[in-house]
């Protein structure tokens, strides 16, 4: 595994510690879980299209010795570790550092 390999897997880990607690901690709601796979997912697409227009017109290159796994277009794919931690890591961070609950309050018609 390369050292890029390795600090992707380092960051994403880490990202994913917090959602543990917040999952173990009964406060991940449904609508919370949908909200982050809209974040990742927004997040992840946002950095295919970026980085592979700004390769594309050359601003910045890899070098082979660093590229470390496949691409998606001209972007590698350790290039989507950072989105896809950032997206993971805030919300759970807020709701561990604010106590929000993040239950499901949907409007239900027969809790009247």
């Amino acid at each position: 595994m390369s050292a890029y390999a390795a600090l992707n897997c380092t960051f994403v880990g880490f990202a994913l510690l917090p959602l543990l607690a917040v999952a173990l901690g009964g406060r991940l709601g449904r609508r919370t879980m949908a909200a982050v796979g809209l974040a990742v997912g927004g997040m992840l697409l946002l950095t295919a299209v970026f980085d592979n227009l700004m390769i594309g017109m050359g601003l910045f290159t890899y070098s082979e010795a660093t590229l470390a796994g496949p691409l998606v277009g001209l972007a590698p794919l350790g290039d989507f570790a950072y989105p896809l931690g950032a997206a993971i890591l805030l919300p759970s961070a807020w709701l561990l550092l604010t106590g929000d609950d993040a239950q499901d309050t949907s409007y239900d018609p027969e809790d009247r």
